[in-house]
Protein backbone atom coordinates (compact mmCIF):
# COMPACT_ATOMS: atom_id res chain seq x y z
CA UNK A 1 0.00 0.00 0.00
CA UNK A 2 2.72 2.50 0.90
CA UNK A 3 3.86 2.59 -2.75
CA UNK A 4 0.40 3.40 -4.04
CA UNK A 5 1.42 6.48 -2.02
CA UNK A 6 4.84 7.18 -3.53
CA UNK A 7 2.54 6.33 -6.65
CA UNK A 8 0.08 9.15 -6.07
CA UNK A 9 3.17 11.42 -5.18
CA UNK A 10 4.52 11.15 -8.58
CA UNK A 11 1.42 11.89 -10.18
CA UNK A 12 0.38 14.95 -8.43
CA UNK A 13 3.83 16.05 -8.41
CA UNK A 14 3.90 15.51 -12.65
CA UNK A 15 0.22 17.17 -12.95
CA UNK A 16 1.18 20.22 -11.06
CA UNK A 17 4.64 20.89 -13.04
CA UNK A 18 2.51 20.02 -16.45
CA UNK A 19 -0.28 22.22 -15.76
CA UNK A 20 2.39 25.06 -14.13
CA UNK A 21 4.19 25.30 -17.63
CA UNK A 22 1.16 24.67 -19.60
CA UNK A 23 -0.05 28.23 -18.60
CA UNK A 24 2.99 29.91 -17.98
CA UNK A 25 4.04 29.27 -21.44
CA UNK A 26 0.88 30.24 -23.21
CA UNK A 27 0.59 33.12 -21.23
CA UNK A 28 4.35 33.96 -22.81
CA UNK A 29 5.11 35.93 -19.59
CA UNK A 30 8.61 37.41 -18.91
CA UNK A 31 10.12 38.33 -15.64
CA UNK A 32 13.17 39.66 -16.64
CA UNK A 33 12.96 43.09 -15.40
CA UNK A 34 9.92 42.95 -12.84
CA UNK A 35 8.30 45.74 -14.58
CA UNK A 36 4.92 46.91 -13.92
CA UNK A 37 3.18 44.82 -16.83
CA UNK A 38 5.15 41.95 -16.17
CA UNK A 39 4.30 41.88 -11.74
CA UNK A 40 0.30 42.42 -13.28
CA UNK A 41 1.00 39.55 -15.82
CA UNK A 42 2.31 37.58 -12.93
CA UNK A 43 -0.52 38.17 -10.41
CA UNK A 44 -3.27 37.12 -13.51
CA UNK A 45 -1.34 33.63 -13.40
CA UNK A 46 -1.49 33.48 -9.99
CA UNK A 47 -5.03 33.50 -10.12
CA UNK A 48 -5.36 31.52 -13.19
CA UNK A 49 -7.67 28.22 -12.01
CA UNK A 50 -5.38 25.98 -13.64
CA UNK A 51 -2.26 27.21 -11.85
CA UNK A 52 -4.39 26.99 -8.61
CA UNK A 53 -4.62 23.40 -9.26
CA UNK A 54 -1.28 22.83 -9.63
CA UNK A 55 -0.54 24.56 -6.56
CA UNK A 56 -3.19 22.11 -4.84
CA UNK A 57 -1.37 19.12 -6.95
CA UNK A 58 1.57 20.13 -4.70
CA UNK A 59 -0.07 20.34 -1.85
CA UNK A 60 -1.79 17.10 -2.35
CA UNK A 61 1.81 15.29 -3.50
CA UNK A 62 2.80 16.33 -0.30
CA UNK A 63 0.02 14.65 1.50
CA UNK A 64 0.70 12.05 -0.31
CA UNK A 65 4.39 11.86 0.42
CA UNK A 66 4.17 12.79 3.94
CA UNK A 67 2.00 8.91 4.40
CA UNK A 68 4.48 7.52 2.47
CA UNK A 69 7.17 8.40 4.66
CA UNK A 70 5.28 6.95 7.18
CA UNK A 71 5.81 3.77 5.83
CA UNK A 72 9.04 3.68 4.35
CA UNK A 73 12.59 4.66 5.33
CA UNK A 74 13.55 8.03 3.49
CA UNK A 75 16.69 6.31 1.81
CA UNK A 76 14.37 3.92 0.27
CA UNK A 77 11.14 6.36 -0.83
CA UNK A 78 13.08 9.40 -1.75
CA UNK A 79 14.75 8.05 -4.76
CA UNK A 80 11.46 7.13 -6.34
CA UNK A 81 11.04 10.92 -6.18
CA UNK A 82 13.50 11.01 -8.91
CA UNK A 83 10.70 9.59 -11.52
CA UNK A 84 9.11 13.00 -11.90
CA UNK A 85 12.13 13.69 -14.07
CA UNK A 86 11.85 11.64 -16.70
CA UNK A 87 8.31 11.17 -16.62
CA UNK A 88 8.04 14.87 -16.74
CA UNK A 89 10.56 15.11 -19.79
CA UNK A 90 8.24 12.24 -21.93
CA UNK A 91 4.81 13.63 -21.28
CA UNK A 92 5.63 17.52 -22.10
CA UNK A 93 7.32 15.82 -25.15
CA UNK A 94 4.29 14.51 -26.20
CA UNK A 95 1.76 17.42 -24.33
CA UNK A 96 3.86 20.37 -25.64
CA UNK A 97 6.20 19.22 -28.30
CA UNK A 98 9.21 19.47 -26.17
CA UNK A 99 12.12 18.23 -27.68
CA UNK A 100 13.88 14.53 -26.57
CA UNK A 101 17.58 14.43 -28.09
CA UNK A 102 19.24 11.15 -27.68
CA UNK A 103 21.29 12.53 -25.20
CA UNK A 104 18.61 13.96 -22.89
CA UNK A 105 17.41 10.30 -23.09
CA UNK A 106 20.93 8.92 -22.43
CA UNK A 107 20.89 11.30 -19.07
CA UNK A 108 17.03 9.98 -18.31
CA UNK A 109 18.19 6.48 -18.25
CA UNK A 110 20.68 6.81 -16.38
CA UNK A 111 18.23 8.94 -14.02
CA UNK A 112 15.79 5.01 -13.96
CA UNK A 113 19.12 3.30 -13.84
CA UNK A 114 19.72 5.24 -10.14
CA UNK A 115 16.25 5.02 -9.35
CA UNK A 116 16.66 1.44 -9.32
CA UNK A 117 20.00 0.64 -7.55
CA UNK A 118 19.28 3.85 -4.79
CA UNK A 119 15.80 2.02 -4.41
CA UNK A 120 17.30 -1.21 -3.31
CA UNK A 121 16.51 -2.05 0.40
CA UNK A 122 15.35 -0.26 3.17
CA UNK A 123 11.89 -0.85 2.84
CA UNK A 124 9.33 -0.91 5.30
Amino acid sequence: MGYLFIAATILFTIYGQLVLYWRVSSRGIGLNGLNKEEVIGLLRVLMDPWVLSGFGAAFIASIFYMIALSRFQLNHAYPFMSLTFPLVAVCSHFLFGDLLPARKLLGLGIIIMGIIVGSQGGGS
